[in-house]
């Protein structure tokens, strides 16, 4: 069966589940598993490489039978992705009182969904985010966003200077390991091979990377992490400041 051309207006979570004629799908075969399957296939050879065909085969069971609970691949791509988002462990109102704390835990948990789920940050945008999972981070989000005090008009760019930088920073890791495992080094291998490679083409390069460096203490995978870290306290701080700024103003009003 050909996929068709998918309309970016269209979303499997407005549509009905389908559900095959009594009789007519094999025994154990669930959307729930073929979910769960597409999910494992997508980790272990990405999206490029996803195919219904490969999806049957690992579920044991013939490319017609999928069809019989999804309408074409777009429609699975978009279940897998909820699915890969509810593995994010939220945090409940009463872990976090403070927004911070609540938005620090969000991203973190964002960048490690990315870094375990590399496909997921190439759909995300792709598909309308209304999956149930989907809706429960945004939710969230903005309640943890909301307890800031900023004001209304600027709640949403408070949400996408925290998000949209860490999906940035998931999406360039992840084109980063690809780039690692097609080397067949280990990360710090090929960090100091492509570190010298640039060095030679420009020595601006060497010079703009000493004034930048952080501390050498660890490995590359931590250097990444804590460059992270580093950057989500300063979009945090930008918020604190924007409130601070913002105070002064309102009570002279």
């Amino acid at each position: 069966m050909t996929d068709k051309p998918r309309d970016p207006t269209v979303s499997v979570w407005v549509a009905p589940p389908k559900h095959p004629k009594r009789g007519s799908a094999p025994v154990g075969l669930s959307r729930e598993r073929i979910v769960r399957t597409a999910v494992a296939l997508l980790d272990a050879e990405g999206v490029q490489a996803f195919t219904m065909r490969k999806l049957a085969a690992e579920l044991d069971v013939t490319p017609m039978s999928v069809y019989w609970y999804v309408n074409n691949k777009d429609e699975l791509l978009e279940l897998a992705l909820d699915e890969a988002f509810g593995q994010m462990r939220l945090p409940s109102p009463q872990e976090h009182d403070d927004w911070r704390a609540h938005l620090r835990t969000l991203a973190n948990e964002s960048r490690r969904c990315f870094q375990e789920h590399p496909w997921a940050g190439q759909l995300a945008g792709q598909f309308l985010a209304l999956g149930p999972n989907s809706l429960l981070f945004s939710t969230s989000a903005v309640s943890a966003v909301a307890r800031t005090g900023l004001p209304t008009d600027q709640l949403s760019a408070a949400l996408s200077l925290i998000f949209d930088y860490t999906y940035g920073v998931a999406l360039l890791d992840a084109r980063w390991d690809q780039q690692v495992r097609a080397s067949g080094q280990s990360e710090d291998e090929f960090y100091q091979v492509v570190y010298g490679v640039l060095g030679q083409a420009d020595s601006r390069f060497v010079e703009n990377a000493e004034v930048i460096q952080s501390s050498p203490d660890g490995d590359f995978a931590e250097v990444r992490d804590r460059r992270f870290a580093q950057g989500l306290d300063l979009a945090l701080a930008g918020i604190e400041a924007t409130i601070a700024a913002a105070r002064p103003a309102e009570q002279v009003g």
